[in-house]
């Protein structure tokens, strides 16, 4: 008992499930067991059955997950909201981008104008147009410079009103040769030969004149009175391009009749002359569309007849020509009146 109730010596290491009674149980397979014996079961009349030993059951085989063959796809940590966020941040970026290089393009415009204009206070810009070499006798007649004298906002019309100017220039050029062909084979159209060297030499120079500068100059001082000089002489122009695309013989126009006409004398001929009919049908398109382009800019300006009505009395009273013929005519009146009063 001494052997139990003393305490053991540290080194001393005692293990409890070596003791005697504890390993006759575990050795004694004869021992009833709770899960093998119901005492409530009325069936059971002996005593319970002895305890079998179960062997262990081998533990399920672990499964290894497959190996992954297809390549990984990047994950996207970003939120929905957070991707519109970058996404509204880059575009505003490049709307202000290019709203500072517009920005930079009207002040180089504008300096480069200031610059034109600081020639000093009683001196004019030289003109630059026709841009003729310094020999020849007659120098330019106008000054021209669509980047400094017109704003942003019109210089892409502008130009493209003055690249038409110069394709009806080059039309009417071919316009001459074709007539000349027709008059190689058949000497008897030359009245249309002599008509259209005319219109060559009579077109090019009054069409710029009468509606290119015009609406240069109506887009560049936002003058009413300039566009509705445009307007009115422009839709001649375009007139007389349709009759053109016509081609009645005798008048000078390589149009589609003239040029059925041709082949009769010529294939060759007839070629050249339906060639420059194609040319007249695109430039009477060209000139309706650019009318209407016009007239839809001329209503976003302001302009208006009344407008024009009042720079046209201005223009009138503030030349000098028509002041000094006015007042030589009252002064004329004024005299025959006294006179005839004595």
């Amino acid at each position: 008992m001494s052997k139990y109730t003393s305490f053991p010596e540290p080194n001393d290491d005692h293990n409890p499930f070596q003791d005697p009674a504890v390993t006759q149980h575990s050795s004694n397979t004869d021992y009833p067991t709770l899960d093998l014996y119901n005492p409530f079961d009325n069936r059971t009349t002996g005593p319970p059955p002895p305890y079998e030993a179960t062997s262990p059951t081998a533990p399920p085989p672990v499964q290894t997950p497959p190996s992954r063959t297809t390549p990984t796809e990047p994950r996207n940590y970003g939120s929905y909201g957070t991707q519109t966020a970058v996404n509204a941040t880059t575009a505003d970026l490049l709307r202000k981008q290019e709203e500072l290089e517009r920005k930079a393009k009207e002040l180089e415009r504008r300096e480069r104008e200031l610059n034109s204009h600081s020639l000093g206070p009683g001196s004019t810009r030289q003109n630059n147009w026709p841009p003729l070499p310094s020999f020849c006798p007659v120098g330019p007649c106008f000054y021209q410079d669509i980047d400094v004298e017109i704003s942003q906002a019109f210089q892409r019309i502008v130009s493209i009103m003055y690249y038409f100017w110069m394709f009806t220039a080059c039309t009417l050029a071919f316009n001459f040769l074709s007539c000349l062909s027709l008059f190689c084979v058949d000497v008897q159209s030359g009245v249309g030969l002599g008509l259209a060297i005319l219109w060559l030499l009579l077109f090019t120079p009054c069409s710029f004149v009468c509606w290119y500068r015009p609406v240069y100059k109506a887009f560049r001082s936002d003058s009413s009175f300039n566009f509705f000089t445009f307007f009115f002489i422009f839709f001649t122009q375009v007139v007389v391009y349709v009759i053109m695309t016509i081609g009645i013989p005798g008048w000078g126009f390589s149009g589609w009749i003239v040029g059925l006409y041709g082949f009769k004398k010529n294939a060759g001929v007839g070629v050249i002359m339906l060639i420059n009919a194609v040319l007249f049908t695109a430039q009477s398109a060209m000139g309706v569309i650019l009318l209407k382009k016009v007239h839809s800019l001329y209503r976003q300006t302001g302009a208006s007849f009344q407008k024009a009505q009042a720079e046209f009395a201005t223009g009138v009273f503030s030349n000098q020509a028509v002041r000094q013929a006015a007042a030589q005519a009252t002064a004329t009146a004024a005299q025959g009146a006294f006179t005839g009063a004595r």
